[in-house]
């Protein structure tokens, strides 16, 4: 053999083992392993979080969905345990909703009947539970809400009927703790407690104060190591409520834990999505700085719907629950958080009628600034949260026809604020490690969704049903489910046309808790064959669908 030929061979080897070595770094990458246990089954608790992380390149393990919870059934918690503690797979880290292994789900956290005996066995079988020593635990717990009214069986049946005065209740608990009541408030406070059912307030009161000492109990667990980090979401609350009560006693009980281990936030369902970018991060050891950028007015002072924070001090938290911090700048940020706040503070629901398709001037100001930013390739993610439970029309439309939307790196407007502000986070931070047309099919998941079927589909169905004396279908679709389906396919599917970022795109629609509140995409495909591409000129050129009339 010639020196030729042996130097030929042995640039060969080098070569496939480079290759080999090579082909076994991404590999890794690819398979860094999370393991997830949502909240219930619902797509923005479940689907939706695997999603965004597998487009991310993680590899996620979740329980078959069939172990989850639903609507109207808890999960089956003892096969759930059994698949935690058996899992075959080796993870690099494990996010855990402690609502579903403990009661079996978030419906079931409100109405569940079990003994204080047995919701303690379960938090020393998780105190126990055995895991690889380099896998880092992550777990999230809820405060039980304390909402204003409540339909649909999400709550004790009689909650319905004496909803509102058990939250008038609770806002003068609180006030008393504060020892802020006024003498005519603690005669009121006397009032409820003689008129309302015994059996209904001492339900209500003795279930609260379950789930808030095993809440103590899983704080403890966070002391002593059990978790990397713990996050327990208040639920829909207010500024004065007994889930604001209780958030502010388990603080003061556990004041020397640092947020870097330990937290309250406000709202539940955003918290897996959090978490799992969080591990990410702790994962590839970086911490993203964010800029919380708002729109003119209020701003950081809004106190949104649902909460008891304002923006200024609930955003920063979930940044630090995201494992990043803040920074003062868009030019230092990883991340610029664009929110889409209401001018005055004053935040409805986006079936509100005031919820029209025009932009103010103080939007369209800051929406031209976006895309200044947008054309320079700043990462920016939106949260629109000008309206609860859904989209801003008007922003939203002014965005679109400018064509920026398709160039943001996340778009998130459902449910609650902090929900929203929670996922647009999470979205913005783990942007960078997913490809471009991946985070167009997540956005216009998001926009068919929060946009077009909240804030528009769910608006002219809801009208409809209450106008002909059919409100009961909201909660329960059952037989009309086939006609509310194809209603919500023919409105969201002419806004779809509308916009380039949606044109030609293909979905199905389902109801998985089988009521108006939330739907799922599904199918989602973009055929690019059948694109319409709308002239930039087009200002303020309204969408094809029904004028809101009174």
């Amino acid at each position: 053999m010639n020196t030729f030929s042996l130097f030929q061979r042995v640039i060969a080897v080098c070569s496939f083992l480079l290759c080999m070595f090579a082909g076994t770094v991404v590999q890794a990458k690819e398979k860094t392993a999370l393991l997830f246990i949502p909240l219930d089954n619902r797509p923005v608790c479940f689907s939706y979080p695997v999603k965004v992380m597998e487009s991310a390149g993680y590899k996620i393990y979740t329980p078959p969905e069939k172990l989850l919870a639903t609507r109207t059934a808890p999960a089956d918690t003892e096969k759930l345990w059994k698949w935690l503690e058996s899992r075959a797979e080796k993870v690099d880290a494990a996010v855990i909703s402690t609502d579903a292994l403990i009661y079996g789900g978030l419906v079931a956290s409100r109405t569940h009947s079990m003994s204080m005996p047995e919701l303690e066995a379960k938090v020393r079988r998780l105190q126990n539970l055995r895991m690889d020593k380099d896998t880092r635990l992550y777990g999230f717990s809820t405060l039980m809400r304390t909402p204003r009214e409540s339909y649909g069986n999400v709550e004790p049946a009689y909650y319905s009927n004496v909803g509102p005065a058990i939250f008038r209740y609770s806002q003068l608990s609180d006030k008393s703790d504060l020892h802020a009541e006024t003498l005519l408030e603690d005669f009121e406070v006397g009032a409820f407690e003689r008129n309302l059912a015994k059996a209904h307030l001492k339900d209500w009161l003795d279930r609260r104060n379950k789930n808030m000492e095993i809440n103590h109990q899983l704080a403890m667990l966070t002391r002593v190591g059990r978790f990397e980090y713990f996050a327990i979401g208040k639920d829909d609350n207010a500024p004065l409520s007994h889930t604001h009560m209780e958030a502010r006693k388990i603080l003061l009980n556990n004041g020397y834990l640092s947020d870097e281990s330990f937290q309250i936030l406000p709202g539940v369902d955003q918290l897996g999505l959090l978490l799992l970018t969080r591990a990410a991060n702790a994962l590839s050891k970086q911490a993203p700085t964010v800029y919380p950028m708002y729109v003119e007015g209020v701003g950081p002072k809004t106190i949104p719907q649902y909460s008891d924070l304002p923006l200024s001090k609930s955003v920063p938290e979930q940044v630090v629950a995201a494992g990043g911090k803040i920074v003062y700048s868009p030019d230092a940020a990883d991340v610029v958080l664009a929110i889409n706040t209401p001018a005055d503070g004053t935040m409805y629901d986006s079936t509100n009628l005031s919820n029209s398709y025009y932009a103010s001037p103080a939007n369209k100001r800051y929406i031209v600034n976006l895309g200044k930013m947008l054309e320079r390739g700043v990462n920016i993610s939106l949260a629109d949260v000008a309206f609860s439970n859904g989209g801003d029309n008007g922003f939203m439309n002014e965005m679109s026809l400018r064509g920026f939307t398709e160039k943001l790196s996340a778009y998130n407007g459902w449910n609650t604020a902090d929900n929203t502000v929670g996922f647009a986070i999470a979205q913005g931070m783990l942007a960078p490690q997913i490809a471009k047309d991946k985070k167009l099919m997540l956005m216009r998941e998001r926009i068919l969704d929060d946009w077009y079927y909240q804030s528009n589909a769910r608006r002219i169905i809801t009208d409809e049903l209450e106008k002909n004396k059919k409100e009961a279908y909201k909660y329960a679709l059952n037989e009309m489910m086939p006609k509310i389906k194809k209603q919500a396919m023919d409105i969201i599917s002419r806004l779809a046309v509308n916009y380039d970022i949606t044109a030609g795109t293909k979905f199905d629609v389902v109801f998985p808790w089988n009521r108006l509140f939330e739907v799922d995409i599904v199918k989602l495909q973009q055929d690019k064959g059948n694109l319409r591409f709308r002239s930039r000129s087009a200002k303020g050129l309204l969408p094809d669908v029904p004028v809101y009339t009174k």
